[in-house]
C-alpha cells in the first residue's frame, strides 16, 4: 500500500476565545508541522507543503516502537529546544539539514520531539470522517508516548492556557472544536490559532549592504489582487553570521532594476531589490496603523512558496 502525501488541514487566526463546550485548546509549539505517513514497508514525513522530510528526522522513523498500527497516517509538530522553550530557529537548522552524518551527529546533540495532535487514516482507513474528540480517542489507543514522541494534551480553558502562553513567552495557542471532521488541504474556522507573539513567512523584495554583505530584509506580503505590500524591514532576530552571508549569495542572483513592491518602502534609496524568491519567518509585536510591523525579529530563513506568503496570514479580530 502507498500512502499519498496530502496537504494537512490548517486553522484560521484569530484574536478571540471561541465560546462554547465543544472547544478544546492546545499549545502552539512554535516547530514545524509534519505528516508520519506508515505503510506497514516504510515509514514517511513529508511538511505542509509537500515537501519530504524522512533524511533529516530518523529519530522517528521506527514508527512500530511508538505505535500501535499496521498502517497510519499522523498529523503533528516536530518541535527543538533552546534550553528549555521551543525555538523555532533551533528546529530549522535540523530541518535545513541534508547530509546524512551531520543529522546523525544533530539527532544527538540538538534532538527534537514529534507533538502528535491527529490522525487521518488507520489501518487501511480513513479516520478524517469522524468527529475530532474520537479522532483523539484512537490516538490514545494507539501511540505509546516515549521522550521524543508526545500526544498533545487538550486543556478545557482555552482563556487562562493563553494567559499562561504569554506568561512564559511562548508562540500561543490553536482552539479546536471536538465535533470537527478533518479537512484535508482545508482551511476553516473549526480550527483557530491565536499567537502571543504575532508572526508570519515574508518575502524579501530588497536588501541593504554593509560592508558587502546584506544587513537589513525589506520584505513584504502579498495582498488578494496579486500586488506585492511592503511591511516592514528587519536585520536582527536569530540569524547567524553564516545566515547572512548565504543570504548575501542568494541575492546577488536576484538583483533587478525593478521595485517589486507595490508601495514606497522605507530606505528606498540604499535599497538593491530583488526578485521576490527567498522567504523568512519574521516575529513582531504588532501591525502599526500604517500597515508595517512594529519591532520585527527575523527567527529564520523558510522553505516555502513566495506566492502563498499573503495577507492571509494577519489575523482576524
Amino acid at each position: 500500500m502507498v500512502l499519498k502525501p496530502v496537504y494537512p488541514f490548517e486553522p484560521i487566526s484569530t484574536t478571540t476565545t471561541p465560546a462554547g463546550q465543544q472547544w478544546i485548546a492546545q499549545i502552539k509549539w512554535d516547530g514545524v508541522r509534519v505528516l508520519l505517513y506508515a505503510d506497514g514497508n516504510e515509514t514517511k514525513l513529508v511538511n505542509r507543503r509537500l515537501n519530504e522530510r524522512t533524511t533529516q528526522y530518523p529519530e522517528l522513523l521506527d514508527s512500530s516502537s511508538f505505535c500501535k498500527a499496521d498502517s497510519v497516517i499522523l498529523d503533528g509538530e516536530i518541535i527543538a529546544f533552546d534550553q528549555n522553550k521551543p525555538s523555532f530557529y533551533e528546529v530549522m537548522k535540523r530541518d535545513r539539514m541534508k547530509v546524512p552524518q551531520k543529522i546523525k551527529v544533530a539527532s544527538v546533540r540538538n534532538p527534537v520531539t514529534y507533538m502528535v495532535f491527529d490522525i487521518l487514516f488507520y489501518n487501511g482507513e480513513w479516520v478524517t470522517g469522524k468527529p475530532l474528540s474520537e479522532r483523539q480517542a484512537l490516538l490514545e489507543d494507539i501511540i505509546v508516548p516515549r521522550p521524543n514522541l508526545q500526544l498533545a494534551q487538550n486543556f478545557p480553558d482555552g482563556s487562562a492556557l493563553f494567559e499562561l502562553m504569554k506568561q512564559y513567552k511562548m508562540e500561543g495557542i490553536v482552539y479546536k472544536d471536538l465535533s470537527s471532521t478533518y479537512m484535508i488541504n482545508g482551511k476553516d474556522g473549526r480550527w483557530r490559532k491565536r499567537k502571543v507573539f504575532q508572526d508570519l513567512v515574508a518575502v524579501v523584495g530588497g536588501v541593504t549592504f554593509r560592508d558587502r554583505i546584506v544587513n537589513v530584509l525589506l520584505l513584504g506580503i502579498y495582498a488578494e489582487d496579486g500586488s506585492l505590500i511592503y511591511i516592514g524591514h528587519a536585520g536582527t532576530g536569530r540569524l547567524t553570521q553564516k545566515d547572512w552571508a548565504a543570504l548575501t549569495d542568494n541575492t546577488k542572483e536576484l538583483q533587478q532594476a525593478e521595485k517589486p513592491f507595490a508601495n514606497e518602502p522605507e530606505r528606498s534609496k540604499e535599497a538593491v531589490w530583488v526578485r521576490p524568491a527567498l522567504t523568512v519567518k519574521v516575529e513582531f509585536l504588532e501591525l502599526t496603523p500604517g500597515g508595517t510591523m512594529r519591532h520585527p525579529s527575523i527567527q529564520a530563513i523558510v522553505d516555502a512558496d513566495a506566492k502563498e506568503c499573503t495577507v492571509a496570514q494577519l489575523p482576524s479580530s
